[in-house]
């Protein structure tokens, strides 16, 4: 996937992770998804015109497509005040499509990195479709998940690669870490989500009946 597009990636995911996390308008987070989403639309229609139509060009070219029609959905979903289902459900399937990507990571092109940012990916469809389709109140978890992501997994490696050093291998070693640390944070940031959760259920059995 091209870098230009990653980096345009990281933008909109660093504004939907405020939007989650109540810091910004939706209206207007929603209008930047569009505009970028309509870019990752043609661009990849361009790219398969004048590509030689192997399949890896059109692995390649497809996978800026997930992300050009998340982008839309999200937008329109968010400016329409649609209900959520539908983009919901479009995540599940991305989420699982973005497993074959990981895996096609690790088995064909023995890329670790890239193997752990689809990984990542695949995790943060699917929390929007546990958010969209079946109306689970992870929006901040959701909102952490995508802030952090918007950063390790597209802006920062976008500009290492655009510095020229992304693809040597001191920095895969260190952004290898730097991914496990990120999934550390996503696991504990859930267990301690989930023991809040159990503490208020215990509070609320404790209660008294009136």
């Amino acid at each position: 996937m091209s870098f230009v597009g990653l980096f345009l990636s990281g933008a909109v995911l660093f504004l939907n992770s405020l939007m989650l996390l109540g810091k910004a308008d939706g209206k207007s987070v929603g209008v930047f998804n569009i505009f970028v989403g309509s870019i990752q639309i043609i661009i990849p229609f361009y790219l398969l015109i004048v590509s030689d139509q192997t399949n890896w060009e059109l692995y390649n070219d497809a996978a800026i497509f997930l992300f050009g029609l998340t982008f839309l959905y999200f937008g329109i979903t968010v400016l329409k005040g649609f209900e959520g289902n539908g983009l919901g459900w479009y995540s599940l399937w991305v989420s699982i499509i973005a497993v074959v990507y990981t895996i096609t990571s690790i088995v064909q092109f023995h890329d670790v990195v890239n193997a752990l940012t689809w990984g990542m990916w695949s995790f943060l469809w699917f929390l929007f479709f546990l958010s969209n389709a079946l109306k689970k109140k992870i929006d901040h978890y959701l909102g952490f998940v995508a802030f952090v992501q918007s950063w390790v997994t597209l802006t920062i490696p976008s500009l290492l690669y655009f510095l020229g050093i992304w693809n040597t291998p001191p920095v895969a070693q260190i952004w290898t870490y730097v991914l496990i640390l990120s999934i550390f944070s996503f696991v504990a940031a859930s267990i301690f989500k989930l023991k809040i959760a159990f503490k208020k259920g215990d509070e609320a059995k404790e209660m008294p009946a009136v």
